[in-house]
């Protein structure tokens, strides 16, 4: 996806009250932009080093500017707004780069499913072929050389994780799709010493027939896309 207007730069002051963050302009004046990122953003914070932001153009919106980028102290790029996960997850399949999940005719969003009240992402359907419902995760934790998800304990994630298990028992196909977003990770595991609970869930679920695929974002504050695939390891 192309950005039009690319996005803004500044530089990161410090993140608080889990969605707001303040940064600092190149004129040095200050602002306070919202942060798209529930998550600990363990190793996503790295004040003083670069980050970039969009600004939306509606007036009823308290703060108009939204983190979109960051970087960290040795050049990566990091994806902060999680829903952009989504989108570059619909356009890659939209255009065949996840080869894994071409095919099918029709593509919703954020449908309803599942026995424990959930919306599932991504809902791709076709007459001729079961119904594949699709979770994103957007992952940047990134340790010692390896990608991790999740960052912190996700009871969600978990719930997230036996509602795809129960698809496949139905007879429908279930993906744990990991978007990349950060450019130093190259692969992907569960966050054992984080989530325990998460880990064995995913172990469970790729046991049970679930489908965990990953592939990396290519990011810059003109544009993002998914670029290719990148290994799991479980």
């Amino acid at each position: 996806m192309l950005f039009d207007p690319k996005f803004e730069q500044g530089t990161l002051i410090k993140r608080y009250k889990r969605f707001l963050a303040d940064i600092q302009l190149a004129d040095g004046s200050q602002i306070t932009i919202h942060c798209p990122n529930t998550g600990s953003m363990r190793h996503c914070l790295f004040p003083g080093e670069k980050v970039w932001y969009s600004t939306s153009d509606n007036p009823k919106r308290k703060y108009p500017n939204t983190w979109e980028q960051a970087h960290n102290d040795v050049g990566d790029i990091i994806g902060i707004n999680t829903g952009r996960a989504n989108e570059l997850a619909a356009e890659g399949i939209a255009q065949g780069v996840i080869s894994e999940l071409s095919g099918y005719a029709s593509l919703r969003r954020e449908v309803k499913y599942g026995s424990e009240n959930s919306r599932i992402d991504l809902l791709l359907e076709d007459e001729h072929r079961p119904n594949c419902y699709i979770e994103v995760k957007s992952c940047t934790l990134l340790e010692e050389g390896q990608g991790y998800f999740p960052d912190a304990v996700t009871t969600r994630g978990q719930k997230h994780l036996r509602e795809l298990m129960e698809m496949v028992r139905l007879g429908h196909r279930a993906v744990l799709l990991f978007v990349v977003q950060h450019s130093g990770i190259t692969s992907v595991t569960a966050a054992r010493h984080i989530d325990p609970d998460y880990a064995n869930l995913l172990q469970q679920a790729a046991q049970a027939g679930v489908e965990i695929l990953a592939y990396r974002a290519q990011l810059s504050p003109n544009s993002a896309f998914l670029a290719k695939s990148c290994p799991v390891k479980l």
